[in-house]
């Protein structure tokens, strides 16, 4: 099989020289089909030609590393529109995926109000029908084209619950172009049954490559589909589902542990407990032992990502930084709370990145963290230039200063990954109520033992974490769920899980928790962030007159950046702007101008 960048080279030379071409973006406009169908669907060939066009849909790099810029844990130059008081984001909005920048959670093709998508993937089934190529063949693809429509519509219910369930390609007389939509029950049981095909039917076991879907991928993609809907379904109990809520869990179990058990994945721990986990967001080749499916970048066709532009610039992107909350999230190596400690609240930055779970200091930069610039390597604490709280990002951006202002990054950038499996089986087992030491040894403890933690490895928690508990999930009383929680938000930050799991376990509140940065202990004072003896930063309520070359100067006296004492405290950004949750919000309006055009779509409510 081709690698992806192939793929898409052969499916333009379908289009030139089979003249063959679906295309209607919505489905309320008229659909045009011209073709010599036998140049496609009478060989195998053409069939692998046409559904390489499906991995179009794919989430690029930006959108995958810049998907949380939206979330609770995350601060930004501007508050999100679609988190902001009253009607800053309407229904008007939500038709023009630029309007709101980074507020769109998965800015891609059809990731929105779009449907070209599905019917070029309904189009392919209808027409995938010729005796002459052998049915197992056939079905592969037909497995294929069912992954892709299970995916398609998984995000669609995710961002607005009931959609239309559309399985064939419409013409322009097709009543169904202007019908309302359907159950949310309707359309997920359609999506299971979707990508319960596709793991039947792909035919695919392996793909070094890392761009090709698989059966593990699809089991994948399974796992994650049902846990989103199991725990949906559970917390969101004003919707009438909570009684089939352990189908979906049990469902998310089964296919997590059906990848565990076929042993093709694990892992990664090359470079150590100080390295492994980094080395899976920042090298150019996909780490095999670990990632599933990813998207790749080529010098040779010039296919890059900005994911260092938009880490490191304090112009370009959001200026995305943690905020306090969650970084006291992390444990201590031991295994214990960060926030057992009587003086977690006033630990100065230098103290509080140290004996932690070492995956913080490969999400962000720390006092150790250095970069190349000139062939020198240097000493690179937190840049105020561009974060605003002091934890600023380094998951996805490389240690190369001369890679920042562009779409220079070759890094891949992963969609599946094995960890993401081991957390999906654990808190689908934890939320049935049937997780065993032994599972929780598999999977949490496999993760923190990579983490550097040696403590709590092996046997399920006991106790409630109460800064967990009360500061993140007041209504969970269960120890196992919350460490679950934990563990997921640490492994899977910045990969574009955290809203959607906001959503799920129905804490949007979340979204309106203060921008809380590093503790200064006194205003109008140097700071020397790594301890190298070298000032970085210093913050001040009156002007400095002499000012130090290298050092960044940030006042905290104006109404949009402050210390919460006045002259001391944790830096809070945009105080006074309001961010406010309101249970509309768990799912995104249908778009005006389409329900102009069909009006039996009907709006989500409270829009």
């Amino acid at each position: 099989m081709k690698d992806i960048f192939s793929k898409k080279i052969s499916y333009c030379w379908l289009i030139l020289c089979c003249a063959f071409m679906v295309a209607g973006c919505d489905l309320e406009e008229v659909p045009v089909d011209t073709a010599n169908k036998d140049a496609v669907f009478g060989s195998e060939s053409g069939l692998q030609l046409y559904a390489n066009s499906f991995y179009d849909w794919l989430p690029s790099a930006n959108n995958i590393h810049q998907a949380d810029a939206i979330s609770d844990y995350s601060t930004r130059r501007n508050a999100p529109d679609f988190l902001r008081a009253g009607n800053v984001y309407s229904s008007r909005t939500s038709d023009n995926t630029s309007a709101s920048g980074y507020d769109l959670i998965a800015i891609g093709a059809d990731w929105n109000w779009g449907w070209g998508t599905l019917r070029n993937i309904n189009f392919f089934l209808e027409n995938n029908k010729d005796p002459k190529i052998a049915a197992d063949v056939r079905q592969h693809y037909n497995g294929l084209a069912r992954f892709f429509r299970a995916w398609f519509y998984f995000e669609k219910v995710k961002r607005y619950g009931d959609v239309p369930w559309v399985n064939k390609p419409l013409d322009v007389a097709d009543p169904k172009l202007y019908a309302s939509r359907d159950p949310r029950t309707l359309v997920m049981d359609s999506v299971l049954a979707d990508i319960n095909f596709a793991i039947q039917n792909i035919k695919t076991i392996n793909d070094p490559s890392r761009t090709l879907i698989t059966k593990d991928v699809a089991l994948a993609l399974k796992s994650r589909i049902a846990l989103f809907e199991g725990t949906f379904r559970k917390y969101h109990t004003d919707k009438g589902l909570v009684n089939t809520a352990n189908t979906w869990l049990t469902a998310a179990a089964e296919a997590s542990q059906t990848v565990m058990t076929n042993g093709r994945f694990s892992l990664h721990r090359g470079g150590g407990t100080d390295l492994s986990y980094r080395q899976l967001f920042i090298s150019d080749a996909p780490v095999s032992a670990e990632i599933m499916l990813a998207v790749v970048s080529s010098t040779a066709l010039n296919v890059r990502h900005a994911a260092n532009w938009y880490f490191t610039s304090a112009t370009t992107g959001t200026r995305f930084s943690f905020i306090r909350p969650f970084i006291n999230t992390y444990l201590n190596i031991d295994g214990t709370p960060y926030t057992n400690e009587a003086d977690y609240q006033t630990q100065t930055f230098m103290d509080e990145v140290k004996g932690r779970d070492k995956r913080l200091a490969q999400t962000i930069r720390t006092g150790s963290y250095k970069r190349t610039n000139g062939g020198n390597l240097v000493a690179a604490p937190p840049a105020f230039t561009y974060t605003y709280t002091g934890y600023q990002p380094i998951k996805w951006s490389v240690d190369n200063v001369a890679i920042d202002g562009g779409n220079n990054n070759t890094n891949a950038v992963s969609i599946f990954r094995y960890a993401e499996i081991l957390l999906n089986y654990a808190e689908a087992k934890a939320e049935l109520g049937t997780l065993t030491n032994d599972d929780w040894s598999k999977t949490i403890g496999a993760l923190r033992s990579r983490a550097g933690i040696t403590g709590g490895l092996t046997t399920l928690p006991t106790v409630v974490d109460p800064y967990l508990q009360s500061t993140y999930f007041p209504n969970i009383s269960n120890p196992v769920i919350l460490e679950v929680r934990r563990e997921r938000g640490i492994e899977l930050a910045l990969e574009g899980f955290r809203f959607y799991d906001i959503v799920r376990w129905k804490r949007g509140e979340l979204m309106e928790m203060p921008w809380l940065g590093i503790y200064v202990p006194e205003a109008n004072k140097l700071m020397d962030l790594n301890e190298d003896g070298t000032p970085d930063v210093y913050f001040y309520t009156q002007t400095p007159t002499n000012q130090i070359s290298g050092v960044t100067y940030v006042n905290v006296a104006t109404e949009s950046y402050k210390l919460t004492n006045g002259n001391s405290g944790q830096v809070i950004w945009l105080p006074n702007i309001p961010r406010k949750w309101e249970d509309r919000k768990y799912f995104y309006p249908i778009p005006e101008s389409h329900l102009l055009t069909n009006p039996s779509l009907g709006q989500n409510t409270g829009w």
